[in-house]
């Protein structure tokens, strides 16, 4: 008898959880010293393999480049681990006798992580490394098309665990991936919290799925170049964060944005360093390549090179291209150079002043990627100040490259590879999620008022302090007499 696939799925789900949540409770009694050590073993093993994992995983998928993702790999073990191994996560947080607050941190017990095709490696190694860190147990949900990367990943992880007597069945992932399966994964009792990166659908279901979730939506960053900024510099950030990874990163920009006083100078040096200017007819070529017509982003074009963009697309372009850019005037979902796009592709818009450049990027993050990140370049401090507190974004990064200062790896921002978006871009968070989000507190609080006082009169008196009242009295009465 062939089992189904679906219901395979679901009961793999099942005993993936079973086994997580058994770990779970033991890890739940390791003091923070030994979940370091968990920590440290997984860091070490992953930073390890950060090159073949790194190779299998573009061989996999296709996506991006394979030199790039070593780095990513190393972010995700070594880089994350530096930032989080001090960390208080186990047990008592603080203890304040001034205000009567002791806070104790407790895990929320078994994470479901569900990973992309983009970036899986990487996102496994920092998954589990921030849930395990917060006293949890992790089981993924990997994309199909990266399921063998994955689960290489997830071996690395468990012999690291093994290695330091970790529990078994700590991190778990479905091997029979199925959307019915994942869908098991997220609605199961057993399933604390789920940690979402990837496309808008998933997001979503993750967060209909009546478990508490933490979820990503699409970036849409745009990058102002301001006119008083460095301008080679910030084409330099452009083109390194749009090219790194073929542009895979979320955080990376999706447009660029200047002053009509400052375009000639932006385009020359956009072209001196690698950007290619698509012509009216190859601009409007490639735009009917960019999305699919159900509106959603084309797959073929992700993580690709410029040539093999432009190969797909009937395009004849210079090898010494670096990223395709297009001049756009148009912002919203039937304008494909203004949405998303995770691939070496730029659009140019162009504006009369800071004032219009500034609605402008509005406009493109309403229309995708608000709460999310952009970029400006700029040494005036009161512009910068300006985008600060009107942009629809979590994330504001001034004079740095958007892919990797978004995650932190040029800022001093929470290194991460899920990138919260706040209310406005319907996540649960803005921040760059950590172990701090994935642990509850429980707070002690000792009485310090008495109802009396809340209504404004004087507190009834202990016994004791009537006591001491009566004996007061009696000395008083005594000095009299005598």
């Amino acid at each position: 008898m062939i089992l189904d696939k679906d219901l395979a799925s679901i009961q793999e789900v099942r005993n993936l959880l079973a086994a997580a949540k058994a770990a779970q409770q033991q890890i739940a009694s390791y003091p923070q010293e030994k979940i370091n050590d968990l920590c440290r073993a997984i860091a070490n093993a992953c930073y390890d393999q950060r090159e073949p994992l790194a190779k299998m995983a573009h061989e996999e998928t296709g996506f991006g480049l394979w030199q790039d993702k070593v780095i990513k790999n190393a972010f995700g073990s070594k880089v994350v681990f530096e930032q989080i191994k001090d960390m208080k996560t186990i047990g008592v947080l603080s203890d304040d006798t001034t205000t009567g607050i002791m806070e104790v941190a407790v895990p929320m017990g078994v994470v479901a992580g569900l990973i992309p095709s983009t970036n899986p490696t990487s996102t496994v190694m920092y998954k589990a490394l921030i849930s395990i860190k917060a006293g949890n147990g992790i089981v993924f949900s990997p994309h199909p098309n990266a399921l063998n990367s994955i689960l290489a990943t997830i071996a690395v992880i468990n012999e690291a665990i093994e290695s330091v007597g970790g529990p078994v069945g700590l991190v778990g992932c479905m091997s029979k991936a199925t959307m019915q399966g994942t869908s098991e994964l997220m609605k199961h009792n057993d399933t604390a919290i789920i940690l979402a990166t990837g496309g808008s659908a998933m997001v979503k279901a993750a967060y209909s799925s009546g478990t508490p979730a933490i979820g990503v939506g699409p970036g849409n960053g745009p990058a102002f170049i301001e006119r008083s900024a460095n301008i080679k510099q910030a084409v330099k950030h452009i083109l390194d964060s749009k090219t790194f990874d073929n542009g895979t990163i979320c955080a990376s920009e999706q447009s660029i944005v200047v002053e009509e006083v400052s375009k000639a100078a932006v385009v020359a040096e956009l072209e001196q360093q690698g950007g290619y200017f698509l012509s009216v007819a190859e601009a409007k070529q490639l735009e009917q390549f960019i999305m699919r017509a159900n509106g959603t982003m084309n797959p073929q074009i992700v993580g690709k090179s410029v040539q093999r963009i432009a190969d797909l697309a009937g395009l004849n372009v210079p090898q010494t291209a670096r990223v395709l850019i297009a001049e756009e005037t148009r912002v919203g979902p039937k304008a494909p150079y203004s949405r998303e796009k995770l691939a070496p592709i730029l659009a140019f818009y162009t504006t009369a002043t800071a004032e219009a450049a500034c609605a402008l990027c509005i406009d493109i993050l309403n229309q995708e990627g608000a709460g999310h990140t952009m970029v400006i370049h700029s040494e005036d401090k009161q512009i910068i100040r300006e985008f600060a507190l009107h942009k629809p974004v979590s994330r504001l990064l001034v004079n740095t490259p958007g892919a990797l200062g978004g995650i932190g790896a040029t800022t001093n921002l929470m290194p991460a590879l899920t990138l919260g978006c706040g209310a406005v871009g319907g996540s649960s968070t803005s921040d760059n999620i950590s172990p701090t989000n994935l642990f509850n507190i429980r707070r002690i609080a000792y009485g310090v008022r008495e109802l009396e006082e809340l209504r404004g009169e004087t507190p009834a008196t202990t016994n004791d302090a009537q006591e001491e009242l009566i004996n007061s009295l009696i000395e008083k009465v005594l000095e009299r007499l005598h």
